[in-house]
This record gives C-alpha cells, sequence and structure tokens, in this order.
C-alpha cells in the first residue's frame, strides 16, 4: 500500500495480500493437517518413518474427532504463520524530514539531512550517510517502483545503480590488518552466526561493526567488508 498521511507517504503490504496471507495461511494449514490425518495409518505401518509413535495416536483417535482435531491444529498453525509474517513484515514512512523504518513492533528513524544516497541491494533497501556509513539496511518485499517513487517523492538521493561502493568491498578473511581494532573478532562471531542461521544475532553483529566504521556485505554466507574512511 503507498499512502499519504500528514505530508508522509507510508509504503506497506495491500491490503488484498493481507487478506491472502490471513486467510490463505489457516486454510493451507487446514488442508495440511487434513492430509496428515488422512494418512497417518499409511506412515506408521513404514518401518522407516519418523515419529511412528506420533503417526500411531493420530491414526487411533476416532471420527469425526480426528478431522476435526487435525482441521482446527493445521489451521491454528496456519494462523501463527500469518502473525509471523505480519511482525516480519517492512513499513516504510517517508517525509521531507525523516525516513522511518518500522518492523515487529519496533522502529529507526533516518534524518533525511544525514542521508547520502538510498538505493535497493538484492533484496534490501539500504540508506547510506554522508561518509558512506550505513544507516539502515532492511530486508524487504515491498514494491521496489512504490518505495523507489516514495523516496524520489521528498527529494531523496535515490540511486538506480545500487550501492556507489560496491567497489571497494573485500571479501573477509580472518586476521585481516586492515580493519579496525575489535572488527577481526565480531566478524568471526558474525560469520558463526550466519553459519547457524541465527539472522537476529548476524545483525546486532553488523551494528557492532558499523560503530567501528566497518559496513558489511552477505554474499552466499560470505563476509565482504570496506572500511568507512
Amino acid at each position: 500500500m503507498l499512502g499519504e498521511l500528514r505530508n508522509e507517504t507510508v509504503v506497506s503490504y495491500p491490503a488484498w495480500a493481507w487478506g491472502l496471507v490471513w486467510a490463505g495461511f489457516p486454510l493451507i494449514g487446514a488442508g495440511i493437517g487434513w492430509l496428515l490425518k488422512s494418512v497417518a495409518g499409511w506412515v506408521a505401518e513404514l518401518p522407516w518413518a519418523p515419529m511412528k509413535g506420533l503417526f500411531k495416536a493420530v491414526d487411533s483417535v476416532d471420527e469425526p474427532l480426528a478431522t476435526i482435531g487435525a482441521l482446527a491444529v493445521g489451521a491454528l498453525a496456519g494462523l501463527v504463520l500469518a502473525f509471523f509474517a505480519a511482525a516480519e513484515s517492512l513499513t516504510v514512512t517517508v517525509s521531507s524530514g525523516q525516513a522511518v523504518l518500522a518492523r515487529a513492533g519496533q522502529s529507526r528513524a533516518v534524518p533525511r539531512g544525514s542521508v547520502q544516497v538510498v538505493f535497493l541491494d538484492g533484496k534490501h533497501l539500504v540508506l547510506l550517510g554522508q561518509a558512506g556509513e550505513e544507516l539502515a539496511r532492511e530486508p524487504s518485499d515491498l514494491d521496489a517502483d512504490r518505495v523507489r517513487e516514495a523516496f524520489r517523492q521528498y527529494g531523496y538521493p535515490w540511486r538506480d545503480g545500487g550501492d556507489p561502493y560496491r567497489d571497494e568491498y573485500r571479501r573477509w578473511v580472518p586476521e585481516t590488518p586492515e580493519l579496525p581494532s575489535g572488527a577481526d573478532a565480531l566478524l568471526k562471531a558474525r560469520a558463526k552466526a550466519i553459519h547457524k542461521g541465527d539472522s537476529s544475532d548476524a545483525a546486532d553483529l553488523r551494528a557492532e561493526l558499523a560503530k567501528l566504521g566497518v559496513v558489511v556485505r552477505d554474499e552466499k554466507k560470505r563476509q565482504y567488508v570496506r572500511v568507512v574512511r
């Protein structure tokens, strides 16, 4: 959705998309629950099947309770997934004074005067500061054209060509001498977080690296870095 409120533009997912999420996820979940209930007896007889005890327990439930329960549990699981999808969705609010990036009940306000350039880096919305430091980097599935339109409407320096500092990144390897003191240890910890799939810890460590003047880009679980001069 792209809407204007009090001299600001809000970019979020359209209402019809959320209708599909809140209605579709429970329906899909209910369908999966019914399917699992239907094949529970067959799976329980397979000698190599995992969680055979669970499938036997499901198969032992009498009808119509088994079908009702399977549909209810599946729909509930779908609702939980829809809730997490809503919580993790990005909303961008742009005005002449600042850009606010909000997700999961948290928001970050970036003053217009501090922004050197705005661009999309793959599936990430990135705002860089006047010295090339990373002010914000947020995963985003929002419509790229609408995001671009919102920033340009208020005079932000949008760049279609992506990161202007792309050529300055170098692949990080342990003990890289050019990095500030403490950065190597943070990058080692972040490499472990990426390997474990801990995106929250990786984001926190990215923020700590930014305080040291180190900007990080990820490509296929590899870290590429540049130092803000």
